[in-house]
């Protein structure tokens, strides 16, 4: 049974219309794409058009054949379609309702990323209940236009990037996407690696650098030798670090905390140390570093160099591919032998991003809406519900991601707090977010297009 047949099944279930099937997912996601069998049972409400019971387990598990005999011959009633969830401890979701998000969180060199929607081999982001989860990428590959409004395209990737705080170990890669658009909005600045409260981001290069050149192509030339040099010396860094790994008996692509990079480092010897440094200095110089406190937007256009600096906590929304450019870093980059520097010298914008403010696109008492972004692929709002204000979600054709920044956020029977989300199915109408904190609450939205 393929997705489109799912969908059409559940479309035609009139009220109390109940189905069951077995669904072959193809894990479109890992190696070679195996597929597995999936248990799927839909139930419609008795009284309510449109709202649906949804319960997907994986059907070679002992505890779900157990449980699916022990109902044979029973009419698949809510009450028993409760107990056969509970039975095979997997979430009945409710379909008419946004569906509550249990991230995953992927360890970085630099720190953390915290997926909310991935579907990749590395990290799969599921749907919850509070008591039981199954991955987004079952729903979404049972019953892809159902969820999502847009076929099999999978959702853009809804994440936190949660740097560590030490300067150096906390930053970024230095990359660039040809395909991957992103933005981000800063949520804290840790205030032991920032005091003032303004972090930053290396975004672009430096128009005062550029200006010591006589053109383009040279400063282009040049930025590529100082990075070439920095590379030269970071290798013996990190060769010698290597033999430290395997010494202590860690793996060779394994992240360790900052604590254990930085004893590491302090065993390299001192000269090594000072030409790192130096050399980095030299290589970061070209850069450009904006600054940025809590609630600033950064929009990253397509062959932009940027990199997040430690200590700043951000939410990003970005188009679902994986592709980059790598310029630099300040350590072992572990999930790729080589950098992109050469290609990516040719490649990056060196003209700075033109400055746009945000659209107010409405600003009453009790409701702000600001666009963040309109990118060709998705667009981002910023939502400010003052107290005991509440705003209608309007229907369109397609999912929507809601994360909460600050506050929170309440529609129907359920609610999240700040760094808590939701997908909202492309099906469900109705949803009034009502504000239930003492404050402002402030939530991010995010649409495709």
């Amino acid at each position: 049974m393929q997705g489109e047949q799912a969908t059409e099944i559940l479309s035609a279930l009139g009220k109390g219309g109940s189905t069951a099937f077995f669904y072959n997912f193809r894990q479109w996601y890992l190696p070679d794409s195996p597929q597995i069998q999936l248990l799927v049972v839909a139930l419609a409400d008795d009284n309510e058009h449109g709202k649906i019971w949804l319960l997907v387990a994986e059907a070679n598990e002992p505890v779900v054949a157990a449980a699916v005999n022990a109902l044979a011959g029973v009419e698949i009633s809510q009450a028993a379609l409760t107990d056969l969830a509970r039975a095979c401890q997997v979430p009945l979701v409710d379909l008419s309702q946004p569906l509550k998000l249990e991230p995953v969180s992927i360890p970085k060199p630099w720190g953390q990323e915290i997926w909310y929607t991935g579907i990749e081999q590395r990290g799969l982001s599921l749907v919850s209940d509070g008591n039981y989860a199954v991955p987004l990428a079952w729903l979404i590959g049972i019953l892809p236009g159902y969820l999502t409004g847009v076929g099999d395209q999978p959702p853009n990737l809804l994440k936190i990037l949660d740097p560590l705080p030490d300067p150096v170990y906390g930053d970024l890669y230095f990359e660039l996407h040809q395909e991957k658009r992103e933005v981000y909005v800063v949520t804290h600045v840790d205030k032991e690696a920032w005091p003032d409260g303004i972090g930053g981001i290396r975004y672009g290069f430096s128009d005062e650098m550029r200006k010591r050149f006589d053109n383009d192509r040279a400063f282009r030339s040049a930025y590529r030798d100082a990075v070439k040099a920095y590379r030269g010396v970071r290798k013996q860094v990190d060769v010698l670090i290597d033999g430290m790994r395997k010494r202590d008996g860690i793996a060779p692509d394994e992240p360790v905390p900052a604590l254990q990079a930085k004893q590491w480092h302090g065993e390299v010897p001192g000269e090594l140390r000072e030409t790192e440094a130096l050399l980095r200095e030299a290589m970061d110089s070209f850069t450009q570093l904006m600054p940025l406190q809590v609630g600033d937007v950064v929009k990253v256009p397509l062959l932009m160099p940027h990199a997040l600096q430690h200590g700043v906590r951000t939410v990003e929304f970005q188009t679902p591919a994986y592709e980059r450019k790598i310029l630099s870093f300040a350590q072992k980059v572990l999930t790729q032998k080589s950098w992109d520097t050469n290609e990516a010298v040719e490649l990056m914008i060196l003209d700075p991003a033109e400055a746009q403010g945000l659209t107010v696109l409405e600003d009453g008492e009790a409701v702000k809406r600001e666009q963040i972004v309109s990118f060709p692929d998705f667009a981002v709002q910023r939502i400010t519900l003052e107290k005991d204000a509440s705003w209608l979600l309007p229907k369109i054709e397609s999912y929507a991601l809601v994360i909460a920044v600050v506050g929170t956020l309440g529609f129907g029977v359920r609610k999240i707090s700040s760094e808590q989300a939701v997908f909202v199915p492309a099906y469900c109408e109705d949803i009034e977010f009502r504000n239930l904190s003492v404050g402002p609450c402030v939530v991010l939205v995010s649409f495709p297009r």
